[in-house]
């Protein structure tokens, strides 16, 4: 049977606390990790966000933990090729993953970063989801399928998350969703849910939080 991929539903008030206090509490840039031999130990549970340039993934991270330079923007899309964790109170790694689909990064350098991030993906136990963001004005595109193949030979479920929602029409909303649910249903390791954000309205923020602190 076809996944239908529903919209995730607006967490209940236990759970939307739970979300709430878990960003609510410290979070730290801990280190940027350019190989393997770097990585911290794997001795909590950690999601990773996933998106190409440009897609608001600081933004929502900045959004997510409620401080505004935790993740750095940056105008010049490929500039992070770093995989950057940060720890979310004593018991979480939130994971930001390097920006994919620029055109203008050296392809050594691009070829380097998708390497180390085969390893990641398929190397750690402790990675319980990946979140692959989506901007809403564009729906997925070729060089997220990429990523989502990647996930699918790696078995990292992954959930999509369609972000910067407040810039289409309820209408393009419907039609770009339409979109991803055709494109979702061949990869095995999409989670069944679409989480719906705007990092400057604060929407789906506390969907997000719940989803993350509900993981186990």
């Amino acid at each position: 049977m076809q996944l239908s991929f529903p919209l995730a539903q607006d967490p209940d008030q236990e759970a939307s606390e739970l979300g709430r206090k878990l960003f609510a509490g410290q979070v730290e840039f801990l280190k940027g990790v350019v190989a393997m031999s770097g990585l911290p130990p794997a001795d909590r549970l950690e999601v990773c966000f996933a998106g190409r340039s440009n897609v608001g993934k600081s933004s929502l991270i900045n959004a997510l933990t409620g401080r505004k330079a935790l993740a750095r923007a940056s105008n010049t899309p490929g500039r992070t090729q770093e995989i950057n964790f940060f720890t979310l109170a004593d018991h979480h790694y939130l994971v930001d993953l390097p920006g994919y689909g620029y055109a203008n990064a050296p392809v050594a350098v691009v070829q380097k970063w998708q390497a180390l991030l085969k390893q990641y993906l398929s190397g750690r136990q402790t990675l319980r989801r990946a979140f692959v963001l989506v901007d809403a004005r564009h729906g997925i595109k070729p060089v997220d399928e990429e990523i989502m193949q990647l996930l699918d030979s790696a078995a990292v479920t992954f959930q999509c998350v369609l972000t910067k929602t407040d810039k289409i029409s309820e209408k393009e909303c419907l039609e770009v969703l339409d979109q991803m649910r055709s494109k979702l249903a061949p990869h095995p390791a999409a989670f069944p849910e679409l989480i719906l954000t705007s990092s400057e309205k604060g929407e789906g923020l506390a969907t997000l939080r719940a989803t993350i602190a509900g993981l186990h």
